[in-house]
């Protein structure tokens, strides 16, 4: 029945707003353009979960030498002492929780702000946008102008502390060329695995956006400061396989702390090559 009414016109954003061309598909793109962001989400998700498992374990994280990443430095009382290790009891015993706890928040807001991963979880998580000439299903789009995403520019604070955690895991590669008993001089396939990790920490931490920009940013000739335009020069072409070291060190990171899961609840012995 007619009510003499004319119908609100639905709200038209996106790729259907006024005055864009009016094509009725969403995009036009005929290739595999789901699979990159499902595999991104695929693999930083079953990273979270699983660092998620180790942080509130507590426990299987240390065995001579060898400590888990996720746990260093430890900071809390209820540590596992460890042999010349990082475990600083900053927290007393009114801190019953994982030590992991203390410690993650450091590399992990260091990821999460960085401008890699950004790209990475807002297209694998979020469809913000899904890929390139694919439009993204959000009606509205805000940047990182509001409350939480306008913490991403601390992101440089971040990549300060992040370089301390880096010091402090350097020193645990150190410890792990020692043996069982303490002893100097000795190396397995936990040193192995460890070399490796820290390694990719450091070349990831260092093509960070933030160091490039620290080491070679506001100059206005680079002729009166060679020794910082040959460190950008190198951190530049880190820079440039970014999206690599990114992905990378995490796996790394995880299969150093795997690797110290296995041989501290005794799956097997640490293979010693002197």
């Amino acid at each position: 029945m007619a009510t003499g009414t004319t119908p609100a016109t639905p709200l038209r954003r996106g790729v259907f707003a006024p005055g864009r061309a009016a094509i009725p598909d969403r995009h036009l793109r005929t290739d595999t353009w789901w699979l990159s962001p499902l595999v991104t989400a695929t693999v930083l998700g079953l990273f979270v979960v699983y660092a998620t498992w180790r942080a509130f374990a507590n426990g299987d994280y240390y065995t001579a030498p060898y400590v888990s990443p996720f746990y260093s430095p430890c900071l809390a009382s209820n540590c596992t002492d460890m042999d010349g290790g990082a475990d600083w009891h900053l927290f007393g015993d009114w801190w019953g929780l994982s030590p992991a706890l203390l410690v993650l928040i450091f590399p992990l807001g260091f990821r999460l702000t960085c401008y890699y991963y950004r790209k990475a979880y807002y297209r694998g998580f979020w469809m913000s946008p899904p890929a390139c000439a694919v439009a993204e299903p959000h009606e509205k789009y805000s940047g990182e102008t509001r409350f939480p995403l306008i913490l991403q520019n601390i992101h440089r604070y971040f990549f300060y502390l992040a370089l301390v955690v880096a010091g402090i895991l350097t020193y645990d590669v150190v410890l792990a060329f020692r043996g069982t008993d303490g002893s100097w001089g000795h190396a397995g396939l936990g040193t192995l695995v460890f070399v490796v990790n820290i390694a990719l920490i450091w070349a990831y931490t260092l093509s960070c956006h933030s160091c490039r920009h620290i080491i070679g940013g506001k100059l206005r000739h680079f002729s009166a400061h060679p020794v910082r335009y040959r460190l950008w020069g190198w951190v530049g072409a880190l820079n440039g396989r970014h999206m690599l070291l990114a992905w990378s060190s995490l796996i790394s990171v995880a299969v150093a702390d795997f690797y110290v899961y296995l041989v501290a609840s005794g799956v097997f012995d640490d293979p010693r090559f002197f």
